[in-house]
């Protein structure tokens, strides 16, 4: 094994090794989720240099000064006030999702008038229409890191693979037998999954444009689904109160995990695959570990349908966001409510945390978005002009842009 470079991962903290092994070049990463400002440098080195064969003496000298690069990273301040910056009229009828490439330099809406468009977020001009789907375009996705392909998952119970740069259309992948309400790409841009409402997931083989396998056993619509960080394994959360857990190779079932007494809304890996956490309309989130497949934790508080939930990239903190009009933040370890977020007038269907992990923001019912510090529970700022409610938001891989999609027709890009 030869390594070749290093490079450098700001969210979550990490450092990427790329290196030759019988002359094909692969990659591995030194997660560092745990790197703080005050972090005893030394000891890190050691630690990484004792369980690293590839680095050597020669390069610690390296690998100590990408540490530092992070350590400031993680110590530059955040108190940024975001101004609307550019409203775009981007299509004719609602938007559905909004969703930013790798670097933040693009981004896309998904819409009732049946199309996705690119935009350019610097200048707001629209890039590229992608046409063709003869229902909503409900799911979208770009491949991220890489960015140079996108998704789309449609009401016409198809889903298309573009190409980013010129908006052309690879493949129009078909089998499903109703609408296809989510998907994802894994994170090595080589598998796309797609949900549906007739209760089947679909992994794709991108490269060929051919259907690998049907993930079938759930008793209903699949709304929820997202890879883990490895790619070797997919959840998918129904409205038959499960998510179930697949190998990806396989196509095979894992776990089920059974405990949720309402439909499920939304499932996802924290950073390092160890737990899941899942959102339900029985009014609660649970924590389960992925390993097992068993529950470990239930979080409560809310009162009514949870409708979103989110780790931050540690895995230390999970964020739910609810019917009830409020967000809550809780400890995944010791699954206590640390913080609630109060202030929106409408439901909010949207949570997220900045790629720091410092900042929450949530999209609501009630025309705006608000962002807040997930350990006090105060809100920062509120995001106004919306004409009605907010469907879809997103942080760019910086946390200095942010999106937010509208019924209204609209999309605002906010700096």
């Amino acid at each position: 094994m030869k390594l070749k470079r290093f490079l450098l991962r700001y969210y979550p903290p990490g450092i990427i090794l790329e290196y030759e092994q019988s002359k094909v070049t692969k990659t591995k990463s030194i997660d560092l989720l745990d790197l703080r400002p005050e972090s005893d440098l030394d000891a890190i080195l050691d630690e990484i240099i004792r369980k690293e064969p590839l680095i050597t003496p020669s390069r610690q000298d390296q690998v100590r000064h990408l540490i530092e690069k992070l350590q400031k990273k993680l110590g530059t301040s955040d108190d940024q006030k975001f101004y609307l910056f550019k409203v775009l009229r981007a299509h004719i009828l609602p938007l559905t999702n909004v969703a930013f490439n790798k670097s933040g330099s693009s981004f896309i809406t998904g819409s009732y008038d049946r199309t996705c468009k690119i935009w350019d977020t610097a200048s707001g001009e629209e890039l590229h229409t992608l046409e063709g789907h003869r229902n909503v375009v409900y799911a979208i996705a770009y491949n991220n890191p890489y960015g140079d392909k996108i998704a789309t998952g449609s009401f016409d119970k198809t889903c298309k693979l573009w190409s980013s740069e010129t908006g052309k259309c690879f493949h129009t992948f078909r089998g499903h037998s109703a609408e296809i309400v989510c998907l994802a790409f894994n994170p090595q841009s080589t598998v796309l999954a797609t949900g549906s409402m007739d209760s089947n997931a679909k992994l794709w083989d991108i490269e060929k444009g051919q259907e690998m396998s049907t993930l079938a056993g759930h008793s209903a619509e699949i709304i929820s689904l997202s890879f883990n960080t490895t790619g070797d394994q997919i959840i998918t959360g129904s409205f038959d109160h499960t998510v179930s857990v697949w190998d990806v190779r396989s196509g095979r079932k894992i776990h089920t995990l059974i405990g949720h007494r309402g439909e499920i809304s939304s499932a996802q890996f924290n950073y390092d695959c160890s737990l899941i956490a899942t959102g339900s309309m029985d009014k609660t989130c649970k924590i389960w570990d992925t390993g097992s497949g068993k529950c470990i934790g239930t979080l409560r508080g809310h009162d009514d349908e949870i409708l979103d939930v989110v780790f931050d990239y540690t895995g230390q903190y999970i964020a739910s966001a609810s019917a009830d009009s409020t967000a809550r933040v809780y400890n995944a370890v010791s699954h206590n409510c640390i913080a609630k977020l109060e202030g929106h007038e409408g439901e909010i269907s949207k949570i997220t945390f900045n790629p720091q992990g410092s900042k929450l923001l949530t999209a609501s019912a009630d025309k705006t978005a608000k962002l807040w510090d997930p350990l006090s529970g105060i809100c920062l700022q509120s995001l106004e002009g919306h004409t009605d409610e907010i469907f879809s938001c997103a942080f760019n891989y910086e946390g200095d842009t942010i999106i937010t999609g509208s019924k209204d027709n609209t999309c605002r890009i906010w700096r």
